[in-house]
This record gives structure tokens, sequence and C-alpha cells, in this order.
């Protein structure tokens, strides 16, 4: 299945159905008067939240959606049907904006949640509602209101609460395998992850957390270098960032510097990004060689106060104490 997370959407509510014009006719009773019903409202473009979806991609290849005419009114004074709604389903973290001028209408972050796109149009009046002391047998009824319709653009956020980032082959997507039931793409090249990746992570009883895993960011990504910025949105909502960088003798560059370019990269992309509380993993723990990379990046981040996690993946070195850690911090997040 392939991920999608921005699609352009053209909505349109149902019409109201117009209002009847009928007068009663029946044997014995005289000057029966109008009985013209009311036409029924237009359904309603309603989105709604749901936990099971993780893509945009069904509005990939179907971009009209057309809600239901309400029925017109009857003899009788009998009510048109209203429109059926259209409800359209949505993973959580959608951001509904209006395509032209770009306001958020709405943010759906909770299963079940909806949002009314667009609105039916109101059923028209039948005739019945005209009769009065000097108008005895009114001819006219009124036409339904035409539904509401708009161009949107949807964005999806992914909801986690911790964001792993980093440059290619930093070990994100090992680390994310090691930590929840993801499954990521492995491989020993650049790129390997070409989406976004969930993974719920337990620690302590009753008690977890969901870490994200984005494509790996490069020096220059703000001009499109790479897979660009296009992922970055999906850790706009996590409480703290884990930046990986490779400690391990076959990495290239030096390690602060790696770690610098990253950190210019989110400036240059948000400047609240930057300022979420983060931690810095060594990864590849098992093949750091000499050590040399590994003490330059420990005295980093004791100079600059981040908290310090060397791991290894694949034997679970450090992995226990980095869980403890980024659950504590997730929890102190909720609760300011």
């Amino acid at each position: 299945m392939k991920f999608i997370d921005q699609v352009k959407v053209y909505v349109k509510a149902g019409d109201g159905g117009r209002g009847c014009v009928s007068f009663r006719r029946e044997k014995f009773i005289p000057r029966g008067g109008p009985d013209g019903g009311d036409g029924g409202r237009g359904g309603h473009i309603i989105f709604r939240a749901r936990g099971d979806l993780n893509t945009l991609l069904d509005f990939k290849y179907r971009q009209q959606y057309l809600a239901k005419k309400g029925q017109h009114g009857m003899g009788k004074n009998m009510h048109g049907k209203n429109g059926k709604d259209l409800i359209m389903p949505v993973p959580i973290g959608t951001l509904i904006k209006d395509f032209e001028s770009g306001e958020i209408l709405c943010d759906l972050t909770i299963e079940g949640q909806e949002f009314i796109a667009g609105k039916g149009g109101r059923g028209g009046l039948g005739n019945s509602h005209f009769k009065s002391s000097t108008r005895q047998a009114p001819r006219f009824a009124q036409p339904g209101e035409p539904g509401e319709e708009r161009t949107l653009f949807l964005e999806l956020k992914l909801l986690a609460d911790v964001g792993l980032i980093g440059l290619p082959n930093a070990g994100k997507s090992t680390l994310i395998s090691a930590l929840s039931s993801a499954r990521p793409k492995i491989a020993d090249y650049p790129f390997t992850t070409l989406k976004p990746a969930l993974g719920v992570v337990k620690y302590g009883e009753f008690k977890s957390f969901v870490i994200a895993d984005i494509p790996g960011l490069i020096e220059g990504a703000h001009k499109g270098t790479g897979l660009g910025f296009q992922f970055l949105r999906h850790v706009e909502r996590t409480s703290v960032l884990l930046h990986l960088v490779d400690i391990s003798e076959m990495a290239e560059g030096d390690p602060t510097d790696n770690l610098e370019k990253i950190n210019k990269e989110l400036e240059l992309y948000s400047s609240e990004l930057i300022k979420k509380p983060r931690a810095i993993a060594g990864t590849k723990l098992d093949i750091k060689g000499d050590g040399e990379r590994f003490d330059t990046l420990a005295r980093y981040c004791k100079d600059k106060h981040y908290a310090f996690f060397p791991i290894c993946s694949v034997t679970g070195e450090g992995i226990k104490e980095l869980i403890i850690y980024l659950g504590n911090k997730v929890e102190e997040h909720k609760r300011t």
C-alpha cells in the first residue's frame, strides 16, 4: 500500500429538495386548501477520523465527492426525504484546510471525531406554509437551497510521542524494529526508509508510547535534496525527538558535524521543531572501533547538556535505559 499524506479534493453537499405546490382534492371536502409538503435537506459532507487508517491513498485516485440531494416535497403535506450524508473516513491526525486560503478548518486527532466540511442545502417550504386569510390558494413554493461546495487540502500528520531523526543509515529502522513490533525495511544503503513508520513501545505496566521513524535527512534537505522536508510534518506533534548518530568505525564525517547539520535543517524547516526536547543516541555501539567517534559525541552532548545514550539495537545494549528515559519524557510532556 502506498503512503499518501497530502491530497486535494473537491466536495459538494447535496442540494435541498424543492417544496411542493399541491391542493387537497377529496370528495365531500370543499375548499380543501393547499397541502404541499417541504423538500428534504441535502446530504452533508462529513470527514470522520478512524484509527485503523494510516494513509490518504483512497483520495489520491478519486478527488470529487458529491452528497445526495434532498427529495422534493409531496402532496398531503408529505416531507421529502433528506439526502444521505456522505461520510468519508480519514486517518487520525488529518488536517483539513481550505485549498485557496490555506486556513485550517479542522484537525482530526481523536477516534470518531467528525467535521462537516459541507452542509447540505435546506429544503424548500411547500405551499401549505404560505396560506393566509388573504391568500387562500398560494400557487408557489420555495426551491431548495444549494449545498455548500469547496476545494479542500487534506494533510496527514501522524500522531506519535517520539520522533526518530538522523542521517540515512543512522540506524533508525533497526532501532524501531528493536523497540516495537514495527518491521520497516532495513538494508545497508541510504534512504532505505521511503515512508514514515509507527511502532508502539511498551514500558512498565500498562504503559506505552508511540514512536515514529521518518526517512533520513541530509544537508540541503530544505532545498529538496534527498527526500527533502516532505516527511518532517510527521514529527511536529511529538513530545520528544531522538536524534540518532552513527558512531561506528565505518561511518563518514565527524559525528558532531553530522548532528549539527541535521539541527540546521530542522531549524530551517520550523523554529518550533528545533525547540522540542531531544536526546542523542549513539548507534552501532558494537562496531565503534577505537571509540574515538563515541568519545567525541559524548563530550559534545555533555557540553550541550543533551541526554546521551550509546546503544546497539542488535545486541540490546543501552536500549532499556533509553526506553525508560523516553517514557518518562513523554509522561512529563503530557502532564504539562
